[in-house]
């Protein structure tokens, strides 16, 4: 009976958590047009008008009470940041909630059907940390698709000045010849630049929202030949070389580290896989590891040592150009 309310629990988490993103995503289309109204307004400005851009703090929540809680919060600016350059179109307080649902689950589960209190001292915490691992995997997804068009995208930046275009042409040739994510970053840079925003300043705008260090060089090559001078388009075609030599270096180096990674994903699985062996073969055993209290003990520090054991493994195959 435990078993049967804590599925109807842990699915009626999941119901209210996809009910939240389904209300919040309907917004999104209002979002988009209104943008889409303010980038058509922005090319009718003429030269001689100003506009004062007021900038406001992004809202962490839809709802007031708890936006102005997390506002108060200092750490969850960073990860709002992250949540920025992933381009996830819902509110930090969505992710928040969504953590608090899982780790709850987690923690009923563990404590209230399971009953082994100590494995939930690693359960909760890892349920609730899926909302965020989640995010950073959509940034991650997204800032390496962007490092893939970026070199395209200097080089023609650098023949749109060959050609005689300025480079706001050159960014805006960008937005119309290239798909997302380039094309909307590149696009919040030429309305900027339209609304009377610097160059400058538009690109660190940009390197905020992206973080990637190739795009890094591209606001720093700007930067300096605006101030000194220099062939804009040489420096361009040099950074666009650069970064395809890097690509190929990484695509070496996951070679090379390919076989580390196949043999942390077995040492992870091996586990998984003889427990749910044993549990056929020969269910007794591996019913005394559960009900006995030393066997709880043994299979939270398993699952501990086992987390410990994933992160060092990631630390020894990860290498970064």
């Amino acid at each position: 009976m435990e078993l049967v309310i804590s599925i109807a629990v842990f699915f009626a988490v999941l119901l209210i958590i996809t009910g939240i993103f389904f209300l919040m995503g309907k917004k999104r289309p209002d979002s988009r047009r209104i943008q889409e109204q303010i980038r058509e307004f922005s090319t009718r400005i003429g030269r001689n008008q100003t506009i004062d851009i007021v900038r406001k703090k992004r809202p962490l929540s839809d709802i007031p009470w708890l936006n102005q809680l997390l506002q108060g919060i200092p750490f969850l600016r960073k990860i709002d940041c992250t949540l920025l350059q992933s381009n996830l179109q819902y509110p930090l307080g969505v992710f928040i909630l969504a953590s608090l649902a899982m780790a709850f689950a987690g923690f009923f589960i563990t404590s209230c059907v399971i009953k082994i209190h100590l494995l939930s001292l690693v359960i909760t915490p890892l349920l609730g940390i899926i909302p965020f691992f989640y995010i950073s995997m959509k940034k991650k997804s997204r800032i390496k698709k962007f490092e893939r068009q970026l070199p395209e995208a200097l080089d023609l930046i650098a023949r749109s000045l060959k050609a005689g275009h300025a480079l706001s042409g050159g960014l805006q040739m960008v937005v119309q010849e290239f798909d997302d994510p380039i094309r909307g970053e590149f696009a919040k840079v030429v309305d900027e630049i339209n609304f009377g925003v610097g160059i400058k300043e538009a690109l660190t705008n940009l390197t905020e929202r992206v973080d990637c260090s190739n795009l890094n060089f591209f606001a720093v090559a700007i930067t300096l030949q605006r101030e000194t001078g220099g062939d804009l388009c040489e420096i361009l075609e040099k950074i666009s070389r650069i970064i395809r030599e890097r690509f190929k270096l990484q695509g070496r180096i996951r070679t090379l580290a390919a076989e580390g990674k196949l043999s942390a994903i077995m040492l992870i699985a091996i586990p998984f896989l003889v427990a749910l062996a044993l549990s056929v073969i020969n269910p007794d055993y591996i019913r005394v590891l559960i009900l006995d209290p030393i066997g709880k003990v043994f299979i939270t520090l398993s699952f501990f040592m086992m987390i410990v054991g994933v992160v060092v493994m990631k630390k020894i195959i990860e290498i970064k150009v």
